[in-house]
């Protein structure tokens, strides 16, 4: 057989010999390589470095101006309405007598349209507070369906009392 040559252990050490320095080559080649890299590398993180200090300190300053002009700064006081909780009641009772937005607005010397929102709003909130099947009936001729707001439905009364 031409494999009789593995069995020889000259040549299998002369194989694991040369396997060994082979690796040896390549693990010097790579520390010179990495050697040679590292300064490289160095360079370029310390002009990083100094770069993002640069801009640090730039955003350090800026922050530095920015906190001195907020603090001259006064924020400006939140625009007054016309309309507080008495002339917004007084409002409402106007409306509820029959009176217009229009008449309320001159009266109370509040905006029309502030008058007419408070109105809607008022208006929404009514609707919303009630139940759905207590708010206004569809209008039906069918004289058994009530007809009006719900406080004037009146419910058959009954005796819950069981006679023995």
């Amino acid at each position: 057989m031409h494999l009789d040559w593995i069995l020889n252990p000259a040549a299998l050490y002369a194989v694991v010999a040369t396997g060994a320095i082979l690796c040896l080559y390549l693990f010097v080649s790579l520390k010179r390589d990495l050697s040679a890299v590292e300064p490289r590398s160095m360079k370029k993180l310390q002009a990083m470095e100094a770069h993002w200090k640069a801009k640090m300190e730039t955003l350090d300053e800026r922050w530095k101006e920015l906190s001195q002009i907020s603090s001259l700064l006064v924020p400006p006081a939140p625009p007054r309405s016309g309309l507080n909780l008495s002339k917004r009641s007084q409002a409402l009772q106007m409306f509820r007598r029959g009176e217009t937005p229009l008449d309320i607005a001159a009266a109370l010397s509040i905006p029309r349209n502030e008058v007419e929102l408070l109105v809607k709003v008022q208006q929404v909130g009514q609707a919303d507070s009630l139940p759905a099947d207590c708010q206004s009936p569809p209008r039906v001729s069918n004289p058994a369906v009530p007809s009006g707001p719900p406080s004037s439905w009146s419910l058959p009364t009954t005796s819950l009392r069981s006679s023995r």
